[in-house]
């Protein structure tokens, strides 16, 4: 397996995935020559201590939506992985869901919680199916939940009663030697927003030399997990100076726009993974619903920036 992927959607909202602006934006992704299209979208918990996965009715994305949009990415030519998202409403990382180790009281607020997610993950992998879904992603950067591998056993367990494609889990980058349970899923996921800048404006052969030091510890870990594949489930970086130092930012709006860098982190990465052989591919981070409507800007999109031509070059290149 190698993906040339990239992710969709993130930012829709309820009905935003059925509108003829989603259908530009989509087309506009499928040009870029790629072949996969992870579909992103999140549902909340009120806080990184509730128990409950629930929709917002007023902002989640819908089973249509969800539908309408999988079956535009396929008619455009791309597989699809589905990657169904918890957040948190308080504004806290998911990565930092986490509850008492033991009960509290007569509350399990671990069995609660995995119910629950089980629960969420079951339904949407139940839509993967029936779309015909290539892929299912059960779940992103929930660092915090990791440890419980018997519960992640049981939940993985429970999708592929309900979903019959290969399955990813996707943990945060420098984390992945830490997730005892791979052998569960099909891929080794992760969010590969590595530091590969110590400075703003660091050359596309600066990056690849932190790439290649970054690579060696990717592929110790799939040598002790039998040789699985490590896909990019997230990567990107904003246009702006510096981001390659924190590739994972958002944030910082104050610094300056700079495509360049942007477009050399990507080109960097390209060049350091591209023939590895243990390497499954990118879902680059991200694609939004509607194309950006202010140009130039310094968040992750890469439509009508330099790094849109350097995707385009290298997904138009067959891999050794």
């Amino acid at each position: 397996m190698f993906i040339k992927g990239y992710t969709y959607g993130y930012d829709g909202r309820r009905g935003m995935y059925r509108t003829p602006e989603a259908g530009l934006s989509m087309a506009r992704m499928a040009a870029l020559g790629g072949d996969w299209a992870a579909l992103a979208f999140s549902v909340v918990q009120d806080s990184f201590s509730a128990t409950q996965i629930r929709p917002d009715y007023r902002f989640t994305v819908t089973d249509r939506d969800v539908t309408a949009a999988v079956e535009q990415l396929h008619a455009l030519g791309l597989k699809v992985c589905m990657k169904p998202m918890v957040n948190c409403a308080d504004g806290v990382w998911r990565a930092n869901i986490r509850f008492p180790e033991r009960e509290w009281g007569d509350k399990d607020y671990w069995k609660e919680w995995f119910s629950s997610y089980t629960g969420f993950l079951c339904h949407y992998a139940e839509i993967a199916e029936e779309t015909g879904c290539e892929m299912f992603c059960v779940g992103c950067e929930m660092l915090g939940t990791e440890p419980r591998e018997a519960q992640w056993r049981e939940t993985i367990a429970a999708v592929r009663a309900i979903y019959h494609g290969p399955l990813v889990y996707n943990t945060n980058h420098g984390k992945e030697a830490g997730v005892v349970w791979w052998d569960a899923v099909d891929y080794i996921g992760t969010s590969a927003y590595y530091r590969v800048a110590s400075a703003p404006g660091a050359s596309v052969d600066e990056m690849k030399a932190a790439w290649d030091r970054h690579k060696a510890d990717l592929a110790a870990v799939s040598r002790a997990n039998g040789g699985k594949q490590i896909l990019f489930m997230e990567i990107g970086c904003r246009s702006a100076s510096g981001c390659a130092m924190m590739p994972y930012d958002f944030s910082h709006r104050e610094f300056p726009y700079d495509e360049d860098e942007q477009a050399n982190f990507y080109e960097s990465c390209f060049r350091s993974l591209w023939d590895e052989p243990w390497f499954a591919g990118f879902f680059w981070w991200d694609w939004g619903t509607f194309l950006p409507r202010r140009n130039p800007n310094t968040g992750f999109a890469i439509a009508d920036k330099k790094a849109e031509q350097v995707v385009r070059d290298w997904y138009a290149k067959e891999r050794p």
